[in-house]
Formats: structure tokens, C-alpha cells, sequence
């Protein structure tokens, strides 16, 4: 990448404001002729005009015995400008680095830097962007370590290169930003996999190159361990004060664009996310928030469809853009350029791209049901697990990422088979996982997985499975009648969303993660019963898109807050919602259990001390409301 090249005007206006200072009279004093020439020189290069610029500056040097060295070093820094470093070489091997002042030293070092790159002279490039006790302006901060970093790729040390990166990271936006990102990926891939993996299993928690090494491993192909969220205080806590409704976090754009395919194989999945969304929004005016303006837009469910959509809602106004959908779409609209208004995902992209700048993912990943399936088990003490799955692309996935999990956690895994479609008989399959059983005078019924909390049962393995309803009420009953009496924890897919005790009385004291709104376990959130009486979308398996599309539409307030503070989180209808540093929306996913064929929480609600608000500060302004078109919602007058 060649640092900050893909933004002239930004490159201009930063070398303007080094002409300027040159234009402060310092120790040797400035005649008013040499003061105008030098602001002359500074015009020229403003306007675009930087081989002009360079010859007055190289005029002054000649002609001023004080700042001669500092009008060569302008000269040079101009012909960079212009994309002609080497023009600067000769110049720049005449400057004497003790004439210089204020920042002037660390700008000639970055130059020489950047020359010797060209020259393919890394070690020189290396020492000038090495150099100890040596201060760096914050505004030069980013161009050291873009040349640090491709010093140290050039010298064979990929590892020390996406080090440097990945401190440069915070420092960039836009099309760099992107940029940097995937070189910092595209090095850790050279360290390789065993070496990766050695370099993870070494850091801490905090350290700040694991995720990216678990990330590069992932890219990889790779299955890595996911560790749940570290939630630390919700958003939209009360702020103490005299104006009791001042809430943490909360902003809302003017104006909003959600994108979603509105026909074909994701018609249906849309309609139940859409009426989420604004099922949401509507909840929110209970609270007296100022709400934008909302129009959808038909993404049509593919590339070129989402690309139409989103530059038809930025043209159209929006400020934020809530969509697309499905894979396809999220990697079209990532692999742009730039992104003049933010976006937030609703999926996560088929070709791993990470979000940059205002991007953000929001997605109902498998790996993340499967993480915390290993992690709920290690934590009631159960170490080793069977994995039995189907053949699905969800259950794998999560499969995988139970898996990994477990092993990071310390965990074993004793077994794991795919179980075969179409079969209804497993007493084969069971006995040749070699499951432990029961003697012959025990009560399968009495298993770890129905004792009740006062009367647990000690063991120290378990058995997950991710698989669907049908699935799953012929496999427990097995089970049992091998005399397995193991503990079992699944995925969300093996409750149908809605109470059928008749059918799942197969399925007691298996225990499965899902979202909280579907039991009503996360307060301040609408009734799940009361909208699913009157909202077919809201029932059975689509609730879960229901409750995704309500946070959809939570987030929007909260999200660059989110992203900007560490630990902050949204107590969400699908779950604990937190950022993580690539702008993905995670969620911590509450438990449940099968008791007399009914699906209940284990806890109960998700009570919490702050309770988070779509309420906005109290002196907030009204979003005002503008005539309703076609496409667009606007917010009742209230």
C-alpha cells in the first residue's frame, strides 16, 4: 500500500500546513521577500501545483543561508507529492539533519525512509523507522509505521510487520484503513499455521494480536476458539445528575435505509426481520426518543441488487444504512472503495472480508451457539463431551466451534459422528461411540440432565448435539433406552420456537441455548406472546428473525458507542449484543431446558441493575417529521 496516496486533498492539506510553520520567523530571522516567496511556494503547492512548488522552494534555498536545509526538505516532501521521490534523492542527500527544526528531523527521516524502500534498501528503511528516543508527532505517527511495517515485510519478518500494523490500525479510515487491515491478514498467513497456533496458545486473553491471529486462522480454514463477550455495563445506563433521563450512549441519524431482498428465497426470512425492525421502532416512541426517518429499499437478494440499493439511499439522504442480507450481498457492498455512509450488516460476508471503518456485522452465526454450548458445559463442570450433529451446514459450523472452544477451555472430546439422513434407528451409531451407560438398576430418568438443582448429579461428561426437533425426539429416547444417561446440550435449532409438551416430552432435561425475547427473559422488551398473537412472523422459528430484526433496529442508537467502548453491551431480543474490535456484533445467548415437554429458561429473566433505554437525552431534539413516500416509514405523531 502506499501510505495515503488514495486521498490528494488530505496529502495537501497536510503539507500546507507544514509550509505555513516554515512561514514563522525562528531563531534566524525572515526578510518580508523571503516571507513571501516561502508563502508564494506554499500557494503553488495548495493548488495542486507541486513540481512548481518544489523549483521555489529549491529557489529559497539558494537564495537563504538560515533555512536553506528547511526549504530543501519542503522541495523534497513537494516532489512526493507529486509521485516523484527519486527527483528528491540528490536533495535530500545534501540536507544536513542538524539544521533542521521542531518536526523537520523525523520528516527527513521519513523521507530517506521511504526512499530506501523504493530503493529496496529495507534495512536502511528499518533503522530510520527504529530509532530510539526519538519523538514522533502524533500526525506523522501513521506514515512511520506504514514504513516501519513494510521494512520489516521486506526483511523477512512478517510477524514484526503485522505487529506494527495492527498498532497502525486505530490510526487509519477509509480505503487505508480496509488496506491495512487485509496486509495485516496477508502476513500473518506467511507466519503459518503451526506457528500461529503456538504464538495463541501463548497469549493472554488481553493481548492485542490474538484476535488477529485467531482471525488469521480462521481465514485459514482453521476452527478457533471464540471465547463469549466480556460484558461489562449495559448501554443507555442513567447518568447521575439533575435530568433524570439522560442516558448513556444514545444517538440517533436523521435518517435511515434498511435494505432487504423483498422476493424470492429470502422473501420470507426479510418479512420477519422488517416487521422486527419496526415492530422495534414503534416500541421505541413509548419512550419519547426521537426516531428518524426509516425507507426500505428491495436489495433484490443479490450483488449487483444490494450495490443499486445502497447508493440509491445514500443519494436519497440516509446517514445510516441498516442491510443487506444475505452473504452475497454484505461482501458486494463491502469490497467498495468507500463507504460514504455507515453501515451496518446484517450478515457477515461469504469471503471473510473484515468490516472497516463504519461498518459493522451483525449476524445469527452457528459458531457462536456451538462456542457457548462448550463454554456453558465446562462451566457446570463437564470437561469431555461427545459430539453428535447432523448433516446440515449449522450444525457443522457449530459443531466446529464447539469443538475448539471445548479444547481451548482445557475440555476433551471423546467422540463425534455426523449422524446419517434419513435414518431413524441409531442404536448402532450410539454403540459404536461407545457412550457410557447406566447399570441395569438405574433410572435413565435420573440422569444429570434432569437432576434438579438441589439434588445434582456429578459428572464429568456430556453429550452436544445440533440437529432439528424431528431429529432430536428420535435420538433421546435411544438414548435412554441404551441406558445413556449423559447430560445433553444443544443449539437453537432444536426447539421450534412455540409449546408443544405433547411432541417434546421426548426432549426432557435436554438443555439448548437461544434468544432471550422468545421466553420473554429480557426485560423492557415487548411481550413476545402479546406480538406473536397478532403477528404470524413472530411465531415459531421465524421469532428468532423477528428478535433479530428488533435489535436491528436497537442497535442503531447505540452502535458507535458500542464500538467505541469496550465491554459496553445491549441487552438485545437475541441476545446480549457487544462490538468487538472488527466492528462484529456478538451476542451472549441465554440457556434453557426441556421439563414435562415445555422449553423454560434456567434463570429466569435477564434481571439487570441498569436497565438499557431506546430513550434519549432529555434535551434531545425531535427528528421532524417530513412527508411519507413510498418505501419510507415515518413516525406517528405522538
Amino acid at each position: 500500500m502506499r501510505f495515503m496516496r488514495h486521498s490528494r486533498v488530505a496529502a495537501t492539506a497536510l503539507l500546507f500546513s507544514l509550509l505555513l510553520a516554515a512561514c514563522v520567523p525562528s531563531n534566524a530571522p525572515r526578510s518580508p521577500a523571503e516571507l513571501a516567496a516561502a508563502q508564494s511556494a506554499a500557494a503553488l503547492a495548495t493548488q495542486g501545483q507541486f513540481d512548481q512548488a518544489a523549483q521555489a522552494w529549491l529557489a529559497l534555498a539558494g537564495q537563504s543561508r538560515g533555512h536553506a536545509d528547511s526549504y530543501r526538505l519542503y522541495a523534497a516532501e513537494a516532489w512526493r507529492e507529486e509521485g516523484q521521490l527519486q527527483r528528491a534523492a540528490p536533495v535530500l542527500a545534501g540536507i544536513k539533519r542538524q539544521n533542521l527544526a521542531g518536526d523537520e528531523p523525523v520528516r527527513l527521516d521519513l523521507l530517506r525512509a521511504e526512499l530506501a524502500l523504493d530503493q529496496h534498501d529495507a534495512a536502511t528503511a528499518l533503522r530510520l523507522t527504529t530509532q530510539p528516543r526519538v519523538a514522533v508527532p502524533a500526525a506523522l505517527q501513521p506514515r512511520l509505521l506504514e514504513f516501519r511495517a513494510r521494512a520489516m515485510a521486506a526483511s523477512g519478518d512478517p510477524w514484526g510487520a503485522a505487529r506494527t500494523r495492527v498498532e497502525l490500525d486505530g490510526q487509519l479510515s477509509g480505503f487505508d484503513h480496509s488496506q491495512n487491515r487485509q496486509q495485516i491478514l496477508t502476513l500473518l498467513g506467511k507466519v503459518g499455521v503451526d506457528s500461529l497456533k503456538q504464538r495463541a496458545a501463548g497469549m493472554q486473553r488481553g493481548d492485542r494480536m490474538l484476535p488477529w491471529v485467531n482471525e488469521a486462522l480462521s481465514q485459514l480454514g482453521v476452527t478457533v476458539a471464540q471465547p463469549t463477550p466480556d460484558l461489562q455495563q449495559p448501554v443507555g445506563t442513567l447518568l447521575p445528575g439533575a435530568d433524570a433521563n439522560v442516558r448513556e450512549g444514545y444517538q440517533v441519524p436523521t435518517q435511515v435505509a434498511l435494505l432487504l431482498p423483498n422476493d424470492g428465497n429470502y422473501a420470507a426470512a426479510s418479512t420477519a426481520i422488517r416487521e422486527g425492525f419496526f415492530a422495534a421502532y414503534l416500541d421505541a416512541g413509548r419512550n419519547h426518543a426521537p426516531r428518524p426517518s426509516v425507507r426500505v429499499y428491495d436489495s433484490q437478494g443479490t450483488a449487483d441488487g444490494a450495490l443499486k440499493a445502497y447508493q440509491q439511499a445514500v443519494s436519497d439522504g440516509a446517514r445510516l444504512v441498516v442491510g443487506p442480507l444475505t452473504r452475497a450481498e454484505v461482501a458486494a457492498v463491502f469490497g467498495q472503495a468507500q463507504l460514504p455512509v455507515p453501515l451496518l450488516a446484517l450478515n457477515h460476508p461469504d469471503d471473510k472480508q473484515l468490516p472497516a471503518g463504519d461498518t459493522s456485522e451483525f449476524g445469527l452465526l452457528p459458531e457462536t451457539e456451538g462456542a457457548q454450548a462448550a463454554d456453558h458445559m465446562i462451566e457446570r463442570g463437564i470437561r469431555k463431551a461427545y459430539v453428535m450433529v447432523s448433516v446440515d451446514d449449522f450444525a457443522q459450523r457449530a459443531a466446529g466451534a464447539f469443538k475448539a472452544e471445548l479444547t481451548a477451555r482445557g475440555g476433551e472430546l471423546l467422540g463425534s459422528i455426523t449422524l446419517p439422513p434419513g435414518v431413524t434407528s441409531y442404536a448402532d451409531v450410539i454403540a459404536g461411540m461407545r457412550l457410557p451407560t447406566a447399570p441395569a438398576t438405574a433410572e435413565p430418568a435420573a440422569s444429570a440432565s434432569t437432576a434438579q438443582p438441589d439434588n445434582p448429579v456429578v459428572v464429568d461428561s456430556g453429550i452436544f448435539i445440533s440437529m432439528r426437533p424431528q431429529q432430536a425426539r428420535l435420538l433421546l429416547p435411544q438414548l435412554h433406552i441404551a441406558r445413556v444417561g449423559l447430560p445433553v446440550f444443544g443449539t437453537s435449532h432444536v426447539y421450534e420456537g412455540n409449546d408443544d409438551s405433547a411432541a417434546n416430552r421426548d426432549l426432557d432435561g435436554l438443555e439448548f441455548c437461544d434468544a432471550p425475547w422468545l421466553f420473554d427473559a429480557q426485560p423492557g422488551l415487548p411481550s413476545h406472546d402479546d406480538i406473536a398473537t397478532r403477528l404470524p412472523a413472530a411465531r415459531g422459528g421465524a421469532a428468532r428473525l423477528f428478535a433479530f430484526g428488533m435489535d436491528a433496529w436497537n442497535l442503531v442508537p447505540y452502535i458507535e458507542w458500542m464500538r467505541a467502548h469496550p465491554g459496553s453491551y445491549l441487552p438485545g431480543a437475541s441476545g446480549q449484543l457487544a462490538a468487538d474490535q472488527f466492528g462484529r456484533v456478538r451476542r451472549v445467548l441465554i440457556w434453557a431446558r426441556f421439563q414435562d415437554g415445555l422449553a423454560r429458561p434456567l434463570g429466569g429473566s435477564l434481571q439487570m441493575d441498569d436497565m438499557p433505554s431506546t430513550a434519549p437525552p432529555a434535551n434531545a431534539e425531535p427528528v421532524p417529521a417530513s412527508p411519507s413516500s413510498s418505501g419510507t416509514f415515518q413516525p406517528e405523531s405522538r
